[in-house]
């Protein structure tokens, strides 16, 4: 197939714009991963012909071995990856307890007047963040250590460089794959020897750097591409369009979160899914509040007191997410969407329907098709 530009260069273009290096990779027929927290999420997007990498950071290892065995039990064979953190900048080993005990009371303090001024319910169980592997490096290789024991075909990190684990992962027959949010992470792990880039831009949801998903992906792409390891593009992409300017970008696929969130399958409760549907890239917001990493959610009051002039300065990592784990866990707990948020990214305003995760991907890679034909239709 073949079609000519205004000044008269001839190009040549793939029969299936959408079969990239990802998909020969992973043996996926689109290229588009989905991370997710929802195994359900997971098991709908491999089955339906794209990628998953379920989140398990929160998770206990034993949690972490059962959705192992509960994905591998319904993909039949296919491929799927597991999302953990692995900081280096907490403390290598402390109890739940130690941590709190950490937390100054000035801080303390400012808490308590944000639940008082909002009515902000006490939490009916322990906050899930408390078996988050972020805590301590002993929670999160601990996390890895299954991982490993489970040979899972992909491992991803989501904040951490993976360098030290290459080794051994690539001697299990693992893929890793690392996210970066600047051009010289990425050359630092493909030095070492990363499978799969993750180029994240500042549009993303979750903990994310300050450079836009336009201007890091190229970026990323020039330093990958001698290497020959694919880079996934992230930030922002909730639609085909997004996924058909990735790939003219240089990205071998697409690293969507947001678009996922309010599926059919997803376990979000359904007060939160409403305000995702409701939400646009105005109502997000780039902050450390929640957990002393800057990351991207949906805006709450947590967000507003603490950019008054009254809030004391934010914590660094991870007794900061230990302060808001109540309030957040609470607003769950008695379904307060008024209090409510969620990691999102800036194109969350193109989520506005609760539909099957299999239509949602159907629907991104039949956007994509018509944006290429879109480009042939014009030369004709």
């Amino acid at each position: 197939m073949v079609f000519s530009c205004s000044i008269g260069a001839t190009f040549e273009v793939m029969s299936d714009p959408l079969h990239t290096q990802l998909c020969d990779k992973l043996g996926i027929e689109y290229p588009v991963v989905a991370f997710t927290h929802c195994k359900d999420v997971a098991v709908a997007v491999i089955n339906a012909g794209g990628f998953a990498v379920l989140g398990e950071a929160m998770h206990t290892p034993d949690q972490i071995a059962a959705e192992v065995k509960w994905i591998r039990d319904r993909v039949g064979g296919k491929p799927f990856g597991i999302d953990l953190v692995l900081p280096a900048s907490v403390p290598e080993e402390k109890t739940v307890e130690e941590l709190l005990a950490m937390i100054p009371q000035e801080h303390r303090d400012f808490e308590q007047l944000i639940k008082k001024k909002y009515d902000v319910p006490a939490p009916k169980t322990a906050p899930e963040l408390h078996t988050w592997g972020g805590l301590d490096q002993k929670r999160a290789l601990a996390q890895l250590e299954v991982l490993f024991d489970e040979k899972v075909p992909v491992i991803a990190s989501g904040l951490g460089s993976p360098a030290f684990m290459l080794d051994r992962a690539h001697g299990l027959g693992i893929q890793v794959w690392g996210l970066v949010g600047k051009a010289r992470q990425a050359k630092k792990q493909i030095d070492a020897g990363t499978d799969v880039i993750i180029a994240q831009g500042y549009d993303a949801a979750g903990h994310t750097g300050n450079i836009g998903t336009f201007s890091i992906v190229p970026q990323v792409v020039d330093v990958a591409r001698p290497a020959g390891v694919p880079v996934l593009a992230a930030g922002g992409v909730t639609t085909g369009r997004h996924l058909a300017a990735a790939l003219a970008l240089g990205a071998a696929g697409v690293w969507t979160g947001s678009l996922w969130l309010a599926s059919r399958e997803s376990d979000l409760n359904l007060p939160l899914k409403e305000l995702l549907l409701e939400a646009t890239a105005e109502d997000t917001v780039y902050s450390n509040a929640i957990s002393g990493y800057t990351m991207r959610t949906t805006r709450c009051p947590w967000h507003n007191e603490w950019r008054s002039e009254e809030a004391p300065e934010v914590l660094k990592p991870p007794l900061q997410m230990m302060l808001s784990s109540d309030y957040i866990q609470g607003s769950l707990d008695y379904q307060r969407k008024d209090l409510m948020t969620e990691a999102a990214g800036q194109g969350i305003g193109y989520v506005t329907e609760m539909k099957p995760a299999r239509q949602i991907l159907s629907d991104i890679v039949e956007e994509a098709l018509d944006v290429f034909d879109g480009f042939l239709s014009d030369d004709d």
